[in-house]
């Protein structure tokens, strides 16, 4: 199990290497810096070409990625904001709550729907109810995420009325964006539960459950879903990397304050090592859960534990 977790690791570290040059070099392919954005077209070029000398964006870029590689290895530094001039880990610690709460909303809401919909789907396999259900996971899995945004809010607040566009203020602001980023994840559970549920009820031990006296509803908890959430928790790790991934447009539509709204602001800032910092965040964040959901994967199936060791 030690040389699973050092492999692990050491993928791990490669791939946000990877993320960090690819994102960098992005940034730097742009026209344009973060001089621009703080002066506009008023300043001479000789100001611009001082500013970039006391922000240090004159030096080569393969240089400032060194510089910001060896800061992050040796110290845990992440840098400092271009435009605010404040430690971009700060402005992640900020915003880092907002984004833990939608997401963990998000995840909940779509653990909930998915698994609700599967069970119902799966009691009556090839029934209308199953093929209504299963349609609207197919509606659900068509849906982009900021299309499905856009038209919450249409219905929801301009229309109706009944919640808040914009902000953080209550939990009222935080029901749209959670549903945004949740039906779609519900979606996908959904499916691969209902899947993993048919086919478990055909297992041996199953019909041995039944031979035995057993109540159904005893034999389903115990048998057929327990085994059948199996796959559906090695799929949450990809799901929660998607919810962070997917907060960057839900959040800015919704101009939720969490680290995708962040990240974008920096984009259209061009402030470099908050868009790298970020980046390097979620990609951890999401690399991190990976591993936690593929642990407790091989504690409960012990299939995978052994191939693991």
């Amino acid at each position: 199990m030690l040389k699973y977790v050092i492999r692990r690791l050491a993928g791990g570290l490669f791939v946000l290497l990877i993320v960090s040059f690819f994102v960098f070099t992005a940034l730097e392919a742009a026209p344009g810096d973060a001089v621009d954005v703080l002066v506009g077209d008023s300043a001479s070029a000789e100001e611009k070409a001082a500013l970039q000398r006391a922000l240090g964006l004159d030096a080569n870029p393969i240089v400032r990625y060194g510089r910001f590689l060896a800061g992050v290895i040796l110290h845990g530094d992440l840098g400092r904001s271009v435009m605010t001039d404040r430690p971009v880990a700060g402005l992640i610690a900020e915003r880092l709550p907002y984004t833990l709460a939608l997401a963990g909303a998000a995840m909940g809401l779509a653990l909930i729907l998915g698994t609700s919909a599967a069970m119902v789907a799966s009691s009556r396999p090839g029934s209308w109810v199953d093929v209504a259900v299963m349609g609207g996971v197919l509606l659900g899995l068509s849906l982009p995420n900021f299309w499905l945004a856009l038209l919450l809010i249409f219905v929801f607040s301009m229309k109706l009325g009944w919640l808040p566009v914009m902000g953080a203020g209550g939990l009222d602001h935080l029901i749209l964006p959670a549903i945004s980023l949740a039906l779609p994840s519900a979606a996908v559970l959904a499916r691969l539960l209902r899947s993993s549920i048919l086919e478990v009820r055909s297992a041996d031990y199953v019909r041995t459950g039944h031979a035995k006296g057993l109540r159904r509803g005893h034999v389903f908890l115990h048998y057929v879903l327990r085994n059948g959430m199996i796959p559906v928790i090695a799929l949450l790790g990809l799901q929660l990397g998607r919810l962070l991934g997917g907060a960057f447009i839900v959040e800015t539509i919704f101009g939720w304050p969490g680290v995708g709204r962040l990240a974008v602001q920096a984009v259209f800032d061009r402030d470099e090592p908050v868009v790298v910092g970020a980046t390097l965040f979620i990609a951890t964040a999401y690399l991190a859960t990976n591993f936690l959901v593929d642990v407790l994967h091989a504690v409960l199936d012990p299939r995978v534990r052994h191939e693991a060791l």
